[in-house]
């Protein structure tokens, strides 16, 4: 789990926590490297190799990314149009998330309808 970055709460209580999920982490791994191996993924992430395959196939599923096979590697492409899921952010595109966290700006989408 060379790349999770964790920290304990300031009151102390040790309990580690981060405000991006999994498929958050999944995502931004590859707006960053969009032909990353998914077990470099899973390193970066800090989960295993499965489970970074279980989250693509949501994040595929759920139209924020589309996976095409290039050879015996797989290359992804974003969708930053795509709508957070969770009822009090819905309302945003997760393009500016992936702008937030990524150097270059992902193609197409705006921040806010």
């Amino acid at each position: 789990m060379a790349g999770m970055a964790t920290t304990s709460g300031e009151n102390g209580s040790g309990r580690n926590w981060t405000f991006l999920t999994n498929h958050g982490h999944v995502l931004l791994a590859i707006a960053r490297n969009p032909t990353a191996r998914l077990r470099d993924v899973a390193d970066e992430v800090g989960v295993t190799e499965r489970a970074a395959q279980a989250i693509v196939a949501d994040l595929e599923a759920g139209g924020y990314l589309h996976r095409t096979r290039v050879g015996r590697r797989n290359e992804y492409t974003l969708n930053p149009a795509g709508r957070f899921r969770h009822p009090a952010e819905a309302d945003r595109q997760v393009g500016a998330l992936l702008a937030l966290f990524t150097e270059e700006p992902v193609a197409g989408g705006a921040d806010h309808p």
